[in-house]
């Protein structure tokens, strides 16, 4: 207990003392899962959208295979790809594996099966006449498809929060495509790992707290903008 309670006291003072390590990993963890997820966000929303509103021959496997995305391990991932993009890979001679752009690679495919898997639920459970009525006006197709994402922007917030928890707190595809290089690619579910093996449990729990503080107000903001949407009897 002594120990859990200087650890404590040492992650918050090097938290709040503005340690530079410290602060470095988290904007390059910020930085790396960030770029993912609004590299993800387009082609999900189009593909669930696709999902829900189209009527073609395979649909239902897509859905499906998708759903079954949804627990593919990191590491899985991480290894495929690592082969890819290894020397021997059909895309190693553009030296990206060790690099922010494999991680963000990584994180890429981490997220887009939970956005496309919980956009499509929305687009699903969406008035239809939305998209009906918006055509029926003389809207084109694409204004048309910015209506219903408005009527199912909730749904969208949640499945975005859910993604981005993910991507953020992921080790194995980060520690195999990053490399846990000091400076470049060391992030904080890495960076964790790496000072928890090694003793330095304050660091540690610093990083912890930093992911703990931003699903507090990740979640906080969108239960703000659900009430900010409902309408009060």
């Amino acid at each position: 207990m002594d120990v859990l309670i200087a650890s404590t006291l040492e992650a918050f003072n090097l938290l709040f003392s503005g340690d530079n390590e410290i602060w470095e990993i988290v904007g390059i963890s910020f930085r790396v899962s960030s770029t993912a997820i609004l590299l993800a966000i387009p082609p999900a929303l189009i593909i669930a959208f696709v999902l829900a509103y189209g009527n073609f021959f395979g649909r239902r496997f897509l859905i499906s295979l998708f759903s079954t995305f949804l627990s593919i391990p990191a590491v899985v991932i991480g290894l495929t790809l690592f082969i890819v993009l290894s020397r021997q890979g059909p895309m190693g001679d553009l030296g990206l594996l060790f690099t922010q752009t494999a991680m963000m690679m990584g994180q890429f495919f981490l997220c887009l099966p939970i956005l496309i898997a919980m956009a499509h639920n929305s687009f699903q459970a969406a008035d239809r006449r939305a998209w009906e009525t918006a055509r029926t006006l003389g809207a084109n197709r694409f204004y048309a498809f910015v209506t219903v994402l408005y009527e199912i922007r909730f749904g969208l917030m949640a499945a975005m929060l859910a993604a981005y928890g993910r991507v953020i707190s992921e080790v194995g595809a980060s520690m195999m495509l990053g490399g846990n290089i000091a400076h470049y690619t060391r992030n904080i579910p890495t960076a964790i790992a790496l000072e928890t093996s090694k003793g330095n449990f304050a660091e540690g729990i610093a990083l912890g707290a930093v992911l703990l503080f931003l699903a507090f107000i990740l979640n906080a903001l969108l239960h703000y903008v659900q009430g900010k949407g409902s309408i009060n009897p």
